[in-house]
């Protein structure tokens, strides 16, 4: 089958890109980014994620330390915090994890179709459980900190993936 439908070849090219030129990524863009991860699907529609905009260098470098795997926020003109607001709504207590994945993978697909460049970066499963991050941030204690995408203009390019499975396909059963 070919591959020719622009969300397909969007959601293919997709790479964690960790390296990004010195420019900022404009508002609109943040705006589209942010709009793309909110319209992501939620168990019971119950809506539990918040989303943090992180442009400020200082708060980035800061990041880039606080993180084990976060180095590339140092030089990234953004960051996006995604967040659950658990007591919500009892499937918000469940299955907020879930519901902030969908948002981020929302969120790194959007940053690809933009041009942009996007890589995850797991937070509440950290040591700590990202209570440092959260602290940073300003999000209140009962909200956990699920993830952080860094984003930018890509400074490099990865060959898109095949989307083979190969023996990890299983049909009806394992």
């Amino acid at each position: 089958m070919e591959m020719d439908n622009k969300v397909m070849e969007t959601i293919f090219a997709r790479r964690s890109i960790r390296s990004y030129e010195d420019r900022p990524v404009e508002d609109d863009k943040v705006d589209v980014l942010v709009r793309c991860a909110a319209a992501a699907p939620s168990a019971g529609n119950g809506r539990p994620t918040h989303f943090v905009v992180i442009k400020e260098r200082g708060t980035l470098e800061e990041l880039s330390k606080v993180h084990p795997y976060g180095a590339m926020l140092a030089k990234a003109p953004l960051a996006v915090a995604i967040c659950a607001e658990t007591e919500k709504t009892d499937l918000s207590r469940r299955y907020w994890e879930q519901d902030c994945a969908a948002a981020m993978e929302n969120l790194l697909i959007g940053a690809q179709a933009l041009g942009l460049g996007a890589v995850w970066l797991g937070v509440c499963h950290l040591s700590d459980g990202g209570a440092r991050i959260q602290e940073m941030l300003g999000v209140p204690g009962n909200v956990p900190v699920m993830g952080l995408a860094s984003v930018g203009y890509p400074a490099e390019t990865k060959r898109p993936h095949s989307g083979d499975p190969g023996d990890r396909l299983h049909l009806e059963r394992w």
